[in-house]
């Protein structure tokens, strides 16, 4: 097995490819009803069916239709706060330090102050006081003369806190959208689409698009258009970093706000654009989920949150400027520490032994908390497992863990729940708190758990596809920029997946000091070049001159002036679809095998000695020498072809598939072919096996 993967057919980054089936009647009407012919195949890939549906999945509202006051305590909320404005209170905001945090937290201040109200700003750092409210900031607020506090995307779990508050003499709104438990801060309003009792019909907003509700419903009917006018690319950019399901409001906030993104009324965020070499294009979603939400996010990681609230407050272009270089300055600090702690943390898996692999759990003290997730996620790719990724300080380990595959990192964790002072997330990401000397026993129990609910296995991981083009003419810039009427992408509304399928790999070589693969590909007549993003030449497990199927987003690339299209790869494997020659000998093999008449040409082709079949099996023993081997029947075939080749004998597909199923006939291998995928192993054999008493070696020999 060792050999089989160094010989190039090293596993797919994904081990499944699920592609969509798209309804050519429904595709057809689509397209008839106007729809572009690419277009029209991806929804109905998605499901839709008709024009009126199509019509209603791409089009996008102008502005919010449902009422704030929907929202349970809203009411009481515009109440509280209207009475601080009129009575010119101190009043206090207190966010999250991720970007639907921040965004949050600068959209209400500046609401409020345009109001005339004296605020204070409160966002916590991530190494000192952890998410959500806390009693000594609540304390130093107060101090400060607040006498009302607003918070934004946090605080419906701050029982506690807020039982504080108000022992202080501190009044408490609460604005969140994270879920509740079963009791509810006893604040003078709770303002979250989450609540049970909350009537509001969409219950997916994101920390922002619910204090974007509350500056509209403050402000009244008569300025709720104004309002949003304003806050909109605020809220655009929280709820796509926070990866909100784009659909109903969030679609509306977020198309509106990437539209009125290029001449925003906030100078911080015209700053950050220049800075990332934005200004002056078109946005959409990708480009803020992947270049200015990582940079705002920066901040809050490295502990200076702060740094990215005062660039969006900034009102002085050359201060947002200044504030601008300095964020991105701390992104590229922040990617640093990243990836010093993904190579020290690959470093210490090699030392794990192979029990404690099936989930990988890693602890140091100098390990920086910020980056703990995202190091996470990139281990449990690396390594196709579960990570736990730990940092310790005073003797308690704070750590983040992402999964892989379909394993539900939740039920992991509450059947770990006694070893740990505290745990919470979802099935996909979490986090957790534990003592720093349980670390040992909590990483025996995580495997023990992950080999269980696994059954030994691997999970397996899934890339899910809209569809396979039917043709490579599908791919050009007219088509491509067509889909951008499905924008914005997100949650629900995922950037659309292709799948191109039998393409010949021309050439492949590494780009961005060999980070990165830079291929170009040859599908009947046309060519095309793709991207694959940290990826290497070994990894990509392919060669040039082979046939692939490429998984990939389509994107029009500008360079100097001049727009082509470019594939963003997904991930790459060998083609699982044969060529129309290699379709042709299979035909003919099975013609064979069914005892089907064969002219003497054809006997010709199939025509194979016991010397020329010795080569396969010599290879077919390696491959075979460490067990099982199951994988795509395609890619087997043309494995054993080249590799006998390189053996001495001629290239030739054929002659391989022949070669197998002479074998499985002389019970030298066990074969089961299921779909497109083959499952062999070697058979117990005493003595020799007469290879030329193989009747289907006989029949090619009559006549």
């Amino acid at each position: 097995m060792k050999k089989y993967v160094e010989r190039g057919i090293s596993p797919v980054k994904y081990e499944n490819w699920v592609i969509g089936i798209p309804s050519m009647e429904h595709a057809s009407a689509l397209h008839a009803a106007g729809y572009p012919k690419l277009l029209s195949l991806l929804l109905s890939s998605r499901g839709i069916k008709t024009s009126e549906a199509a019509a209603e999945l791409l089009e996008r509202e102008h502005r919010l239709t449902l009422s704030p006051m929907l929202m349970k305590d809203m009411d009481r909320a515009v109440a509280r706060i209207d009475r601080a404005i009129a009575e010119n209170e101190t009043v206090a905001v207190f966010g999250d330090y991720d970007v639907d945090g921040i965004t949050s937290t600068v959209l209400l201040l500046d609401y409020l102050r345009s109001c005339g109200l004296h605020c204070l700003r409160y966002i916590p750092r991530r190494d000192e006081s952890g998410y959500g409210l806390s009693t000594e900031a609540i304390e130093a607020l107060r101090k400060q003369g607040a006498t009302l506090m607003i918070t934004v995307d946090c605080g419906v779990t701050g029982v506690a806190e807020v039982d504080f508050a108000n022992s202080i003499g501190l009044d408490v709104v609460v604005t969140d959208h994270h879920e509740c438990k079963e009791e509810l801060p006893r604040a003078v309003a709770v303002v979250n689409p989450h609540r049970p009792d909350c009537p509001y019909p969409f219950k997916h907003l994101a920390g922002c698009g619910v204090a974007l509700k509350l500056v509209l419903a403050l402000g009244g009917e008569c300025r709720e258009d104004a309002l949003f006018a304003r806050y909109c690319t605020l809220a655009a950019v929280g709820t796509i970093a926070d990866v909100m399901r784009m659909e109903g409001e969030n679609r509306t906030i977020v198309s509106c706000g990437l539209d009125a993104l290029p001449h925003s009324d906030f100078p911080g965020l015209h700053a950050l654009l220049r800075e990332v070499g934005l200004e002056g294009k078109p946005i959409n979603s990708t480009q803020v989920g992947f270049v200015l939400s990582p940079r705002i996010n920066a901040a809050g990681r490295m502990e200076c949150a702060d740094l990215a609230a005062d660039l969006l407050e900034c009102s002085d272009p050359a201060r947002a400027e200044e504030l601008a270089r300095n964020l991105c300055a701390l992104n590229r600090e922040r990617q640093n520490v990243e990836q010093a702690t993904f190579n020290e943390a690959a470093v210490m898996v090699q030392s794990l032994p192979l029990e404690e692999r099936s989930a990988i759990v890693l602890a140091q003290e100098h390990w920086h908390q910020g980056v703990m997730g995202i190091v996470a996620s990139r281990m449990s790719e690396k390594y196709a497992c579960p990570t736990f990724m730990i940092t310790v300080k005073d003797g308690i380990g704070k750590g983040s863990c992402r999964s892989w595959g379909d394993l539900n990192l939740y039920s992991v964790l509450e059947s770990c729940g006694s070893m740990l002072l505290a745990f919470g997330g979802h099935s996909l990401a979490a986090g957790f708190t534990i003592e720093a000397d349980k670390i040992p026993a909590f990483r025996s129990r995580v495997n023990r758990c992950v080999r269980e609910m696994t059954g030994g296995k691997k999970p397996v991981s899934s890339l899910q596809i809209d569809l396979a083009l039917p043709s490579p003419a599908l791919l050009n810039l007219i088509e491509a920029e067509e889909l951008e009427r499905l924008e914005p992408y997100g949650a629900g509304n995922l950037r659309p997946v292709f799948a191109l399928l039998g393409a010949t790999l021309d050439s492949l070589f590494p780009v961005g000091q060999g980070r990165h693969l830079k291929l170009r590909l040859t599908k009947g007549t046309m060519h095309f070049d793709a991207i694959f993003f940290s990826t290497t030449e070994d990894q990509c497990g392919v060669r040039p001159g082979d046939r692939v199927d490429l998984a990939f987003l389509l994107q029009a690339n500008t360079f100097r002036g001049v727009t082509s299209l470019q594939l963003q790869v997904q991930d790459i494997r060998p083609s699982h679809s044969p060529s129309h020659g290699q379709s042709e000998y299979l035909a003919l093999l099975h013609r064979l095998l069914d005892g089907e008449a064969l002219t003497n040409q054809e006997r010709c082709r199939l025509q194979s000695s016991r010397e020329q079949l010795i080569p396969y099996w010599r290879v077919l023993e390696r491959m075979l020498s460490g067990g099982r081997l199951t994988m795509p029947r395609l890619p087997f075939l043309c494995e054993l072809s080249r590799r006998a080749a390189y053996s001495g004998c001629c290239e030739n597909f054929l002659r391989a598939a022949l070669s197998v199923e002479v074998f499985r006939e002389r019970g030298l291998i066990a074969v089961t072919v299921q779909e497109d995928s083959i499952s062999l192993c070697l058979n117990p054999v005493h003595g020799k096996v007469d290879l030329s008493a193989c009747p289907y070696l006989k029949r090619l020999k009559e006549d």
